[in-house]
């Protein structure tokens, strides 16, 4: 095997010199179509679980225990409402609603006042909750009258499983009085009230 010139020794270094750069600009292509990483793999990889923490379950717990509060606050603020209301309709009629359950003792049939009073119930986000009924009384007569009336809360089968009395007192002729018939019972099942008994006197 023969021995290369000094000039053909010059020749084979330069060309490799000129594969080394060559290559190197090709892996730095690489790296820039990569994103600048020159390992990279489609396939991901799972997290390790065992640098958890454990922080997201704390945090679930803790809007669970604030869920339940708040929506035990709201029952809280509900009940009071109901409280509430029923308080400020019994302070303002219990004396002529005593009235009317006693007048009304000694009624027989419906009474003679019917067509004088009406009902309208009232929302129950106005009332706590409650199932509560406007009862409107008119003095239809051309005389000063007292009212007393009796309102059936009645369930699906139509048996009355409550009864509540309103009453209003020296109405002038063409007066109106507005008394409010509250029921005490649960929401569930739901009643529907009936005018049972209106009586003039």
């Amino acid at each position: 095997m023969s021995t290369p010139s000094p000039h053909g020794r010059s020749r084979i270094a330069a060309l490799a010199v000129a594969l080394a750069a060559a290559s190197a600009l090709t892996l730095t292509a690489c790296d820039d179509d990569s994103g600048g990483s020159s390992t990279s793999s489609d396939t991901p990889t799972a997290p390790d679980t065992a640098s958890f923490s454990g922080n997201a379950a704390s945090a679930l717990a803790s809007a669970k225990a604030s869920v339940r509060a708040e929506a035990s606050k709201r029952a809280a603020s509900a009940s009071a409402a109901a409280s509430s209301f029923e308080a400020s309709v019994s302070a303002e009629v219990e004396r002529a609603n005593a009235a009317a359950r006693t007048e009304l003792a000694e009624v027989d049939g419906q009474g003679n006042a019917m067509s004088d009073v009406t009902m309208t119930g009232k929302p129950r986000s106005e009332t706590g909750g409650l199932l509560a009924v406007v009862v409107t009384i008119t003095n239809k007569t051309d005389k000063t009258a007292s009212y007393a009336v009796q309102v059936d809360f009645l369930d699906s089968s139509g048996k009355a499983v409550e009864t509540r009395y309103v009453g209003a007192e020296d109405l002038e002729p063409g007066q109106k009085a507005q008394p409010v018939a509250v029921s005490r019972k649960p929401a569930e099942p739901v009643l529907t009230p009936k005018l049972a008994k209106a009586q003039r006197y």
